[in-house]
């Protein structure tokens, strides 16, 4: 085997050492989910009094991948107010809904509901809290 060959073979061997090595941070690629519900709750105008609770329907939730400072993806709750964001590896996430502001109810003003989720290994399938959302 000539040198030039054997190199080019201690390079490779060293190149996919670094590339395997390096820490892979929060996002997709992985092999972890989390799942979660989204419960809507409709209050009369002036926020004084609960109206109905439910599992919300097709309500946006969103998740942000550790310090990021944007969500990096989206997903719509099934009929029973599900969602699930799939292939994530592990690290730390946010997930979150739109609610209505009972602070500041005669606004149409809406803020998040954050829910911190962290998944710790690989196949891991993590609940995550209801996100309770004001309408």
């Amino acid at each position: 085997m000539n040198s030039q060959i054997r190199y080019s073979l201690v390079f490779l061997v060293i190149l996919g050492m670094v590339a395997f090595s390096c820490k892979k941070e929060e996002g997709i690629g992985g092999t972890s989910s989390i799942k979660g519900k989204v419960i809507s709750r409709e209050y009369n105008s002036n926020f004084t009094e609960l109206q109905e609770q439910y599992y919300a329907t097709d309500e946006d939730v969103f998740i942000i991948y550790g310090d990021e400072p944007t969500y990096g993806d989206k997903v719509t709750t099934n009929y029973d107010g599900t969602y699930e964001f799939n292939y994530l590896r592990e690290g730390d996430y946010k997930i979150y809904a739109y609610s209505k502001d009972s602070a500041n109810y005669p606004t149409k003003h809406l803020i998040p509901v954050i829910v911190n989720v962290r998944i710790s290994g690989k196949k891991e399938t993590v609940e995550a809290k209801d996100i309770v959302i004001l309408k």
